[in-house]
């Protein structure tokens, strides 16, 4: 490869975590690259670099995607989202990341961002509340995490499935009071 192609530079526009960019980027970068060393958003991990541990998880456009295995230009146009636009503008934590909180759900945390990122494009599918713990398992088999043993992130993942029905059902009553009142 030639050395004018190791610095061929092309100016990508992206949406992260709701904030507009529009950044020179070298073709030959991964997204994660683009992410914590343009970007400086340092959440996205890099783990194994070949899209096994779920370490890079993304969302782009809503899909869950290894950012160590895409290059930052093919993200040209696309929205994306990282664990650092989880947090609401005044740092509260989103009810994933209090979740994960409440249940001890990490310990280094170097996996953290990949699961909540994979976690919450699985919730985004209006799952089952009532699955069992090996469907929940199931749905975050494509994260690696070597220090939990998983029984923290479960929990965390079927709390935000009970709050979400409780708000439910809350939401439901609220509109059978109201259809009542008309």
């Amino acid at each position: 490869m030639s050395e004018q192609h190791l610095h061929e530079q092309r100016v990508i526009q992206v949406r992260v975590n709701g904030v507009h960019y529009h950044k020179p980027i070298q073709t030959r970068w991964l997204l994660s690259d683009f992410l914590r060393h343009t970007l400086h958003l340092t959440g996205t991990h890099v783990g194994c670099e070949h899209g096994v541990c779920g370490a890079c998880t993304v969302l782009f456009n809503g899909t869950p995607i290894r950012s160590c295995l895409m290059l930052a230009v093919q993200a040209d146009g696309a929205d994306l989202l990282t664990v650092e636009g989880l947090t609401g503008p005044d740092g509260t934590l989103h009810p994933l990341q209090q979740a994960f909180r409440d249940h001890h759900g990490l310990q280094c945390g170097f996996c953290t961002p990949g699961f909540l990122l994979a976690i919450l494009a699985f919730l985004q599918d209006d799952p089952d509340p009532n699955m069992s713990d090996d469907e929940i398992r199931a749905a975050i088999s494509g994260n690696l995490c070597r220090c939990t043993g998983y029984q923290g992130i479960v929990a965390a993942v079927r709390q935000v499935l009970a709050q979400r029905t409780a708000a439910s059902g809350q939401t439901e009553l609220s509109a059978t009071v109201e259809g009542k009142r008309a």
